[in-house]
């Protein structure tokens, strides 16, 4: 399914940080939404995913944080069944250890709370959950930033693998051009509440167009992280 959302905006204290936006991605496309902090990029994606499920359409969203997602005095278990019961779904314990396998969290003890998971295992395990029902749509704002470098390699690596043959659009949110240079074929630049670029991955690297982009691009230091 396409995702499609016209004329997204957003206004707080009476100043526009997001500009009236157009957005569309093609099923199955990967998408980054890059921007210095304070650029808008999040905000753009939390219009992004209301206006969609205000239509109905199948959306799941991984936090820049396990803790936005995960209550520390609940069992991961817990947090499992609610996830579950939520989408409206019977227990399915095939599909669940199909991707804890994937995203090699199968050894981890349901019965323990967040904190006594690993941050990388918790961030693993918070994509599990978003995945639970093949979503049309999965927004991740930020989602390695709490993981040091290997570490958010690997899951991205996983999370590609994982979402492999499947027509799941993604949007991945991040400050970080090198890590999403690296996983979409598309980047969107925000700059000021505007997304002011908007190009196959490979083009954009080859000719930024704008001073925003051309910034994002100047340090390539990025190019020898491991994500």
């Amino acid at each position: 399914m396409t995702i499609t959302a016209l004329g997204l905006s957003a206004t707080r204290s009476g100043r526009t940080i997001l500009h009236p936006t157009d957005v569309d991605i093609k099923p199955g496309e990967r998408v980054g939404l890059v921007g210095a902090s304070g650029s808008g990029k999040s905000t753009l994606g939390h219009e992004l995913i209301d206006t969609l499920r205000a239509k109905g359409q199948n959306v799941a969203h991984v936090p820049q944080s396990p803790d936005e997602a995960l209550d520390p005095l609940r069992s991961m278990a817990f947090h499992w069944k609610e996830a579950v019961q939520a989408l409206g779904l019977f227990p399915n314990a095939a599909r669940q250890q199909a991707l804890f396998s994937a995203l090699r969290i199968e050894g981890g003890n349901l019965k323990k709370r967040p904190w006594e998971w690993s941050r990388g295992m918790q961030q693993r395990f918070v994509i599990a959950m978003a995945l639970i029902e093949t979503p049309d749509f999965l927004v991740m704002d930020e989602p390695t930033s709490a993981l040091d470098p290997v570490v958010a390699a690997d899951t991205m690596d996983l999370l590609d693998r994982t979402l492999a043959g499947r027509s799941t659009a993604l949007l991945l949110i991040t400050h970080d051009l090198g890590l999403a240079a690296r996983r979409v074929n598309r980047l969107l630049i925000m700059d000021a509440g505007r997304v002011v670029e908007d190009a196959p991955t490979d083009q954009f690297l080859a000719a930024p167009q704008t001073q925003a982009a051309q910034a994002l691009c100047a340090h390539r230091n990025w190019l020898e992280l491991p994500c």
